[in-house]
């Protein structure tokens, strides 16, 4: 009996474990810039200063330029994540609030071209 019980326990923390590393959209990586917040490939995210808490203001080809953290309609705010809808009506993410960017011309992990952007008003997503 207690032996499964223990198993049991292992179990459920593997599981909690599992479950909340699938709640962040974003992990913390090393760059050129120091620890980073990074999407499922790697690559750098970054805030935009002209954004307001909860809002996007980059569209159209501000929007190709810098790809949104896209986030789906299921997917929920949790702690420091929110989720925030864009004006053409998809969902990105942000964290404390700030939505979340790439930027097309990061071609890998850890690059960080992007920081400084359009006169300093692009940043890399620190966590």
């Amino acid at each position: 009996m207690i032996k499964h019980a223990g198993v049991f326990l292992v179990c459920t923390a593997l599981t909690i474990s599992i479950a909340f590393a699938q709640m962040a959209p974003a992990k913390v990586a090393d760059t050129s810039k120091g620890k980073a917040l990074v999407n499922e490939k790697g690559m750098t995210l970054y805030v935009f200063d002209k954004d307001m808490p909860g809002k996007s203001v980059c569209n159209g080809t501000c929007a190709e330029n810098w790809p949104a953290l896209l986030a789906s309609d299921s997917d929920k705010a949790s702690g420091d994540w929110s989720v925030v809808t864009r004006d053409d009506g998809k969902k990105m993410w942000a964290y404390k609030g700030r939505p979340l960017y790439a930027w097309k011309n990061d071609k890998a992990p850890g690059d960080t071209d992007g920081d400084g952007k359009l006169n300093g008003a692009w940043h890399v997503a620190a966590p």
